[in-house]
């Protein structure tokens, strides 16, 4: 299950009906730190200009409704607290977790006698809206369309998948972006030296402030709930200085010497792909960890576990891309931790699957081919004969349909003269691909017949 976001509010049964109450001196760190104006949100630079549709929304220019979408920890709920305390519109909040049709009815039908008799616009905030039923997600759709309420709605999952259209044509999408380690650090630097944070009380090495930047994963909450528990650590040992150390105890997690930027980086994940193209499963799966536990984009991994599925594997096990693209999509919904798990299995598939490089091998081959000059034009046979005049001009003349033939193929020529019985792809007798092998023996022997095998 996914993680609070950013500076959650609290999750509510019943709605609330009165305003958030402000943080208290014990409140934690991360509430304590909640921007308290629009200009102290960080990271969504692209939502934020003069006139934008976030800026409407919290200044209570429109009363549109709009769903946040972002991961954990990257200001969706920052956003329904700003609204809630901009303006003096009854702000309630829902989280879909714990609440009903019931629930959200009565919110409905509360707002319209207010609105009868002229009181505040009702703003309904619904915390993982994605976790609402269809027949929930359309209890929505009246008062959301004659604004009786202003829906604002957060959720970590793609909501054209899961949000019902109806819902999602009434609303504004905003798309909010993970934040980047600047970001968290600038949100980590704040918090040391602000009055509502630690208040300058201490110092934070460098390397600690790394480590804190980069176990947070691009989440704000997950950095200052770490920093707030290495300053309470400083503070028992009666210290004013935060170090590396200090900071592993608190969180007890080691730092993981890994930089998304740097050497490191490629370093390990060239050691990723090798250990999966070498079959060493326990190896790839030590990399992988590696990679989670020091913050790295789950999105990067995917990605690289599909193209290695068809550069290192291919037609060996068919069946390899197809799970890897299922990994990505699977992350793309789940998100971390979950997937973690969703990417270990991938590579177990692909590191334990039978290797070859001949997909990768052939395509570069034929690119290599072309670049060179070996092109030449279409078979008349081949060219399209779907227009008056075709046949005078020789298109499509003497092509040979396959299915006609009980074999389901025949001798005919189908590359350009220049590379006719040019073998690009070679493959190996490696799992699935040795059956392709000898099948794509009979095949060309077919289709080049006299022709012969030239190359």
């Amino acid at each position: 299950m996914e993680g609070p976001g950013l500076f959650d509010l609290p999750e509510a049964g019943p709605p609330p009906r009165s305003q958030p109450q402000p943080a208290s001196a014990s409140s934690p760190l991360a509430v304590r730190m909640r921007p308290a104006s629009i200009d102290e949100l960080i990271g969504q630079n692209h939502l934020l200009g003069a006139g934008s549709p976030l800026r409407q929304l919290v200044n209570g220019d429109a009363p549109m409704s709009v769903i946040l979408w972002g991961p954990p920890g990257c200001g969706k709920t920052t956003v329904a607290h700003l609204v809630a305390t901009a303006t003096d519109r009854t702000y309630v909040a829902l989280s879909a977790l714990n609440a009903g049709v019931k629930d959200v009815r009565s919110v409905i039908d509360t707002a319209r006698s207010a609105r009868r008799r002229g009181g505040a616009q009702t703003v309904l905030f619904i915390d993982e809206v994605h976790r609402f039923t269809k027949t929930q997600q359309d209890a929505l759709l009246a008062a959301v369309e004659d604004r009786t309420i202003t829906l604002l709605a957060a959720t970590t999952e793609n909501p054209y998948f899961s949000v019902v259209a109806p819902l999602l044509s009434r609303c504004v999408l905003l798309t909010l972006e993970p934040l980047d380690d600047t970001a968290v650090g600038e949100l980590v630097d704040r918090a040391l030296v602000d009055e509502r944070g630690l208040a300058g009380r201490f110092e934070l090495a460098v390397e600690a402030r790394d480590h804190l930047v980069r176990l947070a994963g691009g989440d704000a909450r997950k950095a200052l709930t770490a920093l707030e528990a290495a300053a309470a650590s400083a503070e028992a040992l009666s210290i004013d200085h935060i170090d590396l150390a200090v900071a592993e105890a608190a969180i007890d997690v080691a730092a993981v010497r890994y930089d998304r930027d740097g050497d490191s980086h490629y370093d390990i994940t060239s050691a990723f792909i090798k250990s999966m193209r070498g079959s060493d499963v326990d190896a790839a799966l030590h990399w992988l960890a590696r990679m989670v536990v020091a913050g790295e984009d789950p999105r990067f991994i995917a990605r690289r576990l599909m193209i290695f599925a068809s550069e290192d594997v291919g037609m060996a096990d068919p069946t390899a891309l197809s799970v890897a693209v299922a990994a990505a999509q699977a992350v793309q919904m789940t998100g971390l931790p979950e997937g973690r798990i969703i990417l270990a299995q991938a590579v177990v598939h692909l590191a334990t699957a039978p290797k070859s490089n001949a997909v990768i091998a052939a395509i570069d081959a034929a690119i290599s081919d072309v670049r060179d000059g070996h092109t030449g034009p279409v078979p008349p046979s081949l060219r399209d004969g779907h227009y008056s005049g075709a046949g005078k001009l020789g298109h499509a003349i003497g092509y040979r349909y396959p299915h006609d033939d009980p074999r389901g193929v025949v001798e005919q020529r189908y590359a350009p003269e220049s590379i006719d019985g040019r073998s690009y792809y070679r493959p190996t007798r490696h799992g699935a691909e040795g059956e392709v092998s000898t099948r794509l023996s009979r095949l060309r022997a077919i289709v080049w017949g006299r022709r012969g095998k030239h190359t």
